[in-house]
């Protein structure tokens, strides 16, 4: 049987007299890259929101690793190892990339390993090496969303939630995120990608979930949902 390292069960989410989200299922395995695709609106950040303890539930129940998340503040949740790089990327604009990545560690006590992994960022990613002493408010949003996504890694995930990793980049640095999502994943991290870019996520996905309207309306291995006729015609442009 698959290691279970999220359950979502008759999840349903309302804020501001909105019922956004109206009884979703789904379910990720350890080691997976599953992607939840759709429309604005759909409700796809608000599941995520929801999940990181964000916004309460309305019904339904969230289970991670075995364990029921409600009541869970979000900080508890990062220290159990469930991240997540926001849409629009909120980094700390005042504070030079090395401090964002210090941040991002805030969990952690092994501060030697903290440093080694600093270091395993700048790997990933050379840009940052360059601009280490850079404030993040004055780079580009290519730049933001990597910083982003070394951040969340700071933290050791074991499921790291993606909301719309390429949104508004230039097509280099969408090939350029997508390239580190797929490397993230092959390390054995497991990943949440919620993305407009139906094609990049489906191609880079293991499975995938459709959600219009606040429910999910379609799942299935990613490549089949690739050659669907009704996914390639409301989201592939086709």
């Amino acid at each position: 049987m698959a290691d279970l390292m999220l359950s979502v069960n008759k999840l349903e989410v309302s804020y501001g007299g909105i019922h956004a989200v109206k009884g979703i299922d789904f379910f990720i395995n350890k080691g997976e890259l599953v992607t939840l695709i759709g429309a604005n609106g759909a409700g796809k950040t608000t599941t995520l929101k929801a999940i990181t303890g964000l916004l309460p539930l309305k019904a339904g129940d969230i289970s991670y690793r075995g364990e029921d998340t409600r009541g869970r503040p979000t900080y508890r949740l990062l220290r159990d190892g469930l991240a997540m790089v926001p849409e629009g990327r909120g980094v700390f604009a005042r504070m030079t990339i090395t401090e964002n990545l210090q941040m991002g560690a805030y969990v952690r006590t092994d501060e030697p390993t903290i440093k080694q992994d600093i270091e395993r960022m700048f790997g990933i990613f050379p840009r940052l090496k360059e601009r280490a002493n850079q404030l993040a408010g004055t780079m580009s949003g290519g730049e933001q969303q990597m910083l982003a996504m070394a951040r969340a890694l700071m933290s050791q995930p074991q499921l790291l939630l993606l909301d719309e990793p390429s949104m508004g980049l230039s097509p280099i640095m969408v090939d350029k995120i997508f390239e580190v999502v797929r490397d993230i994943s092959a390390q054995g991290v497991t990943i949440l990608l919620v993305e407009q870019n139906a094609r990049l996520a489906l191609q880079a996905a293991d499975r995938g979930y459709v959600m219009e309207s606040g429910l999910i309306t379609m799942t299935g291995v990613a490549s089949d949902l690739l050659t669907d006729s009704k996914v390639r015609a409301a989201y592939l442009g086709e």
